[in-house]
Parts: structure tokens; sequence; C-alpha cells
């Protein structure tokens, strides 16, 4: 048990670290989206195109990886859905709901673990996941919850509008330029590469001490028993789904994924939910149910992560 919070203590003394600090007033919630905005426009991308540009195409480009954990993630969402018409839900909350259990936080929180767990194959496991997220699940979670409302057609500008952010966003502007310098095989010079490592090394610590601060102020407002079933979908049911599709690929013909990939991606999905999830659900009037959520499936993730962790060793 020692061995498990040498791993997980770390990670969240660097949440706790944040949120004390912007509780007790040496940060504000604005810093940390000033820091957050420093992760996610430089840091990270650092990081990425670090990783990616460094390594050969066919370690990168994983087939079985994204189909893993793609469908691992949609049988899940089809699930929500169904378990909310049966709970009386109103489509629009289903898909809330739904936001909630699928969309892990895997840059400011997974990547971190993967680093302490599975460290060769962490920054690949985390750009196939902001591929599979970015481009494909959530377009689809924001198509699904327009067209909740009832609003005909709304929906494909939607969608329209998220591929138009894609192409501007900072991630997935680095995806690209590192695929490109692995598969044109160009060496950098030496004095680039140490300047984008120095950003790319900021990103892990700096990215869980901006959850912390996140969490402070975030209401649970007699929300907290109603967030359960979200906790447990996203941490305890995202994880299970997408190992039975990792498992389930020789059975369709696929290659299988290799033990620290396939561990790779259980842990990302069994980590708390993206930190701007309040923010879309304020899009449906759910921002304190989404608020709420994110704080409890972070407090149980340490308990849930530990276990996890406890389980593989």
């Amino acid at each position: 048990m020692i061995q498990i919070l040498a791993i997980t203590g770390p990670i969240y003394m660097a949440i706790a670290l944040g949120y004390a600090t912007t509780r007790g007033g040496l940060f504000t919630r604005p810093d940390m989206r000033v820091f957050g905005q420093f992760v996610i426009k430089l840091a990270l991308p650092a990081m990425l195109f670090n990783a990616l540009s460094q390594r050969q195409i066919g370690e990168i480009l994983n087939f079985s990886y994204a189909l893993a954990y793609l469908a691992g993630t949609l049988a899940l969402l089809g699930l929500c859905l169904l378990w909310g018409k049966r709970s009386g839900l109103s489509a629009t909350d289903s898909v809330v709901a739904a936001m909630g259990m699928t969309c892990s936080n895997s840059s400011f929180v997974g990547y971190p673990i993967l680093l302490l767990i599975v460290a060769p194959v962490a920054a690949v496991a985390l750009a196939l996941n902001m591929l599979v997220e970015n481009v494909l699940v959530i377009p689809l979670l924001l198509a699904l919850a327009e067209r909740s409302r009832g609003e005909a057609g709304h929906w494909t500008v939607v969608v329209g509008q998220s591929f138009k952010r894609l192409a501007v966003n900072p991630i997935i502007i680095a995806l690209a330029a590192g695929l490109l310098v692995s598969v044109m095989r160009w060496q950098l010079p030496e004095p680039v590469l140490r300047a984008v490592n120095l950003f790319a090394l900021s990103s892990a610590g700096l990215s869980l001490f901006v959850i912390g601060g996140t969490l402070v102020g975030l209401p649970l407002g007699g929300m907290g028993r109603q967030s359960m079933p979200i906790a447990f979908g996203k941490l305890i049911l995202h994880p299970l789904a997408v190992l039975a599709a990792a498992l389930a690929l020789p059975w369709l013909g696929l290659a299988a994924l290799e033990p620290q990939l396939r561990l790779a991606a259980v842990l990302l999905a069994a980590v708390p939910m993206m930190s701007i999830y309040p923010i879309l659900a304020q899009n449906y009037g759910k921002e304190d149910f989404g608020a709420a959520a994110l704080l409890v499936t972070t407090v149980a993730s340490f308990f849930s992560l530990s276990g996890l962790i406890w389980l593989i060793s």
C-alpha cells in the first residue's frame, strides 16, 4: 500500500497544493485559468510534439489502441443514454451525464499518472486519446446535446464549429506537426529540441496544480448524491468498458494491444472527467450539477485509482 501511495500521493499532493494556495488567497481562480491556458496552448503541445517527433511513425499510429478506446467509450455512452431514459431523465440531461462519464481529463490528470506507471508509452497513449476525444467523442456528444433540445439542423452547425475550432487548436496542430516530422524523419536542431523540452517538462506538475485550484468554490448544493452515478460511471464503468474492448480485439481479427498500451488505455479511462465539464454543462443549464460531479469524481478518484493500481500490481 505504501508503494501505491508513493505513486498516487504526489499526484494528489499537487492537486491539494493547488487547492490550498487558491483557497488561501495566494492565487485566484482567474489565475488558474491563465495557468490552464499555458498548459493547453504551450506546455502540453510542446510535450506532444517532442514525444511524437522523436518516434517512428509505426510506434505512433496504433489503430488497435484508438479502436479499443473509442469502442469502450461509445459502449458506455449508449449505456448511459439507456440508463437516463429508464431513470426518467430528459434527453438533454442524459447527454450531459454521458459527457461526465465518457470524457476523461487525459492531459491534466491522466498524463501525469502515465508518466509514473507506463512512462515509455505515456506520450503516445495521450496523443491517441487526444485524437479520439477531440475529433470524435466530444463533437458527437455536443451534436447529441443540441439535437436533444429539438433544434432541428442546429446540431450540424455545432459539429462544423467543433471541427473549425480543432483546426486552430494548439494540441491538434502539435499532433500534426509531430507526425509530420516523424514521417519525414527530419532531425531538428538541438537548440530547438531543448527549447521545446523546457516547456514540455512543465506540463505534468502545473496541470495537476490547476486542477486543484479549479476545485475551489465549486458548489455541491445538495447535488453530491445525484453526482454519484456519474462518478461511478466515469471511474468504474469507463475503464471496464475500455478494458473489455481491448481484450476483444483478437476476437475481431485485430492485433492485440501490448500490455503497457492496454494498461495506459485503462488508466486514462479511469481518471476524472475533463475540467471544462461544468462549462459544457452550463450551455444546457446544468453548470451546478457539472461542478458538483467534477468535485465528487475528483475526490473519489483518489480511492478508485489507488485501488486500480493495487489490482494491477
